[in-house]
């Protein structure tokens, strides 16, 4: 099947227009992302020139994302399965 590209409005029947719209758009978030990670970097980076542990912060974070239940549990694994290593 051989696409007709003559037609600037519409390629294979696909709306170019519409693609040129969702591609734009996906690219821009993209720089988006892009620039929102730059600035978390940068965060991390005054964190730890204040002292504090950014392996310990990112856990935090993820925490605080979490429901409360699911925290006392996996505290309470963490509890059990370190008592049973003898870490306790």
């Amino acid at each position: 099947m051989a696409l007709d590209t003559t037609d600037t409005s519409t390629t294979g029947n696909i709306a170019a227009d519409r693609l040129k719209s969702i591609v734009d758009r996906i690219e821009r978030l993209e720089e988006e992302r892009k620039a929102l990670a730059s600035d978390i970097k940068d965060i991390y980076a005054e964190a730890k020139s204040s002292g504090f542990d950014i392996k310990v912060l990112r856990q935090l974070i993820r925490m605080r994302k979490q429901e409360p239940a699911e925290i006392e549990e996996q505290e309470t694994l963490l509890d059990v399965y370190r008592r049973a290593l003898g870490m306790v």
